[in-house]
This record gives C-alpha cells, sequence and structure tokens, in this order.
C-alpha cells in the first residue's frame, strides 16, 4: 500500500474509480484492462497497485460507492417525510433505484466477478454499505408501513433485493436484442427502471 498522507490515498483511490467509473460508459466489464484505467489517470498505471491489486477491486469500490449513494437517498427519505401512505412510499423508493442504473448494471453483469476476486478486507467494506441498504429499507417500511410484521419486512427484504439483480436486462435493452425478440415472435412490453419497480413495491406493499 502507497505511503502517504489519508487524504491524498483517498484522492488518488477516487481518481481510479472515476476513471474506472468514466469507462464503463462505453466499454464491457471485460473490455475494461487496469492499462485502459491508468489510461485516464494523471499518474502510471503501475501506481494503481498501491491502491487495488485488480481490476475488480476497483470495480467493488466503484459498486460500494453506489451503494453509499443510494443509502444517502435512502435516508432522505426517512428524514425528510413525516408520513407517506404506501403508494408514495412505493413511489420514492422506485424513484430512487430508477436513479442508480449504474448500480443495477453492476448487480446483473459483474457481482460474482467483483466478489471472487477481491481482497477480504475490501469485500467487507463494501459488504457494509450493501447491508445498510438493507438496513434502511427495513428503517422506512417500520416507519411508514407501521403494520408490517417483522416476518413481512423480512419477506419483502428477500423478495425485493434479489429481484434488484434482475431490472438492469429487462429495462436496458439494445436494438440487436429488440430486433431478435421480434423475429422470435416474443410480444414483450419493454418498461422503465421506475415502472417495473414501482409495480414489484406495490404488489409486494399490497397497494
Amino acid at each position: 500500500m502507497f505511503k502517504g498522507t489519508p487524504e491524498l490515498i483517498e484522492k488518488r483511490r477516487e481518481e481510479i474509480i472515476n476513471a474506472c467509473e468514466q469507462l464503463y460508459q462505453t466499454m464491457s466489464f471485460r473490455e475494461i484492462t487496469l492499462k485502459e484505467i491508468g489510461s485516464v489517470t494523471s499518474f502510471s498505471r503501475p501506481t494503481i497497485y498501491n491502491y487495488f491489486q485488480t481490476k475488480e477491486e476497483i470495480f467493488l469500490a466503484l459498486y460500494e460507492r453506489e451503494y453509499d449513494r443510494w443509502n444517502a437517498e435512502l435516508i432522505s427519505i426517512l428524514k425528510d417525510n413525516e408520513r407517506l401512505s404506501k403508494e408514495e412510499l412505493a413511489d420514492k423508493i422506485a424513484v430512487s433505484i430508477s436513479n442508480r442504473e449504474q448500480l443495477l448494471k453492476l448487480l446483473a453483469m459483474n457481482n460474482y466477478d467483483m466478489e471472487a476476486n477481491s481482497r477480504p478486507e475490501l469485500l467487507t467494506s463494501f459488504k457494509v454499505a450493501y447491508g445498510t441498504s438493507m438496513q434502511n429499507i427495513c428503517r422506512l417500511l417500520q416507519k411508514f408501513c407501521s403494520d408490517m410484521t417483522v416476518s413481512e419486512i423480512q419477506n419483502f427484504i428477500y423478495i425485493f433485493f434479489p429481484f434488484m439483480f434482475g431490472i438492469y436486462p429487462y429495462t436496458a435493452v439494445t436494438d440487436k436484442q429488440r430486433a431478435a425478440m421480434k423475429e422470435a415472435n416474443v410480444d414483450y412490453v419493454y418498461q422503465s427502471i421506475y415502472e417495473i419497480t414501482h409495480t414489484c413495491l406495490c404488489r409486494l406493499l399490497e397497494i
């Protein structure tokens, strides 16, 4: 690990994560290499190894940051509202999910590789952010859906979080995929992230 001030270490880590995020907008996970990431930073590629040992660790850090951003939105819903109906809560959570397309892409496409090829301490740090999102959803349900039992809230979590792994492929559809569906005579109605998430939430909340 690079020996420097905590501020410098964090600044360089963020620059590496930002470079990865920039590349991920136009390249696939498999196409992105440490060399590619290094070419977008202000320092040499070997310097990256002072902060991350694999590209999966960089992606895991990006993944963690996405959960942190979602957690900030969930906490805002919790603190900024005294009361919400179940319909209003479903709307606000669905909006927060629609703001996190990159999180959904990472969930659906690259979760296994990132977790399998990262050091335990970095995986633990990521799991803290992931676990916090579960806790925040529980807090929202406890505050705004007081009629739900502990068991019902637990069932909600065990359905909704696995559901999130599948949102991206159903909403980020390429022209090639649309053409293939048409050729295969599959009559499918495409929905936005908000629409598919809101529908799921309404069913889980029995609205």
